[in-house]
């Protein structure tokens, strides 16, 4: 099984989950990066991010290291904007279309997550089949011993259930 984890994190809670998930299964990483950054910090993040989100924004994206094409499995992690996943995610699903792929969700938010995983699995590509979705609130701040085991439990239930899928 070829595992890929994507995701797009501003202040590091996402980035954090990411890399558990990546740990703890046979996975690669790729980080979608905007070339034109938001500030992490002050009244400027929330007004730029939210409506960034709420415009259903697509910034231009760096160069990915690796196609999405190629992996068997796709993590997806995004923090939750406006209630909504970050806009470089309407980049990549534009740029990047995949189909065929196992695909699992996860977002880190101070809040509420709202049906931030039914909009994102409506924004997908087409083809590709939902493998499950997972939240995670403010896994830095909180608790991340926890978070970051919940992530791998979690990560390695997708696999297994992926793998299981194929035979």
């Amino acid at each position: 099984m070829h595992v890929l984890v994507v995701y797009y994190s501003l202040q590091g809670n996402t980035r954090f989950i990411a890399k558990e998930i990546a740990q703890a299964t046979p996975s690669e990483i790729l980080e979608l990066q905007p070339l034109q950054s938001i500030p992490a910090k002050g009244f400027l993040k929330y007004f730029m991010g939210g409506k960034a989100a709420i415009t259903k924004s697509a910034p231009p994206l760096g160069p990915l290291s690796r196609n999405p094409q190629e992996f068997d499995l796709l993590f997806l992690g995004t923090p939750v904007w406006g209630w909504n996943h970050a806009p470089a995610f309407n980049t990549f699903f534009a740029k990047y279309p995949f189909f065929g792929k196992d695909v699992a969700l996860f977002c880190c938010h101070g809040g509420g997550k709202g049906a931030i995983f039914s909009k994102m699995e409506a924004a997908l590509p087409k083809g590709n089949q939902l493998m499950g979705c997972m939240d995670f609130q403010e896994p830095l701040k909180r608790d991340p011993a926890t978070a970051a085991s919940k992530a791998r439990n979690w990560a390695r239930e997708i696999v297994e259930k992926a793998e299981r899928d194929k035979i």
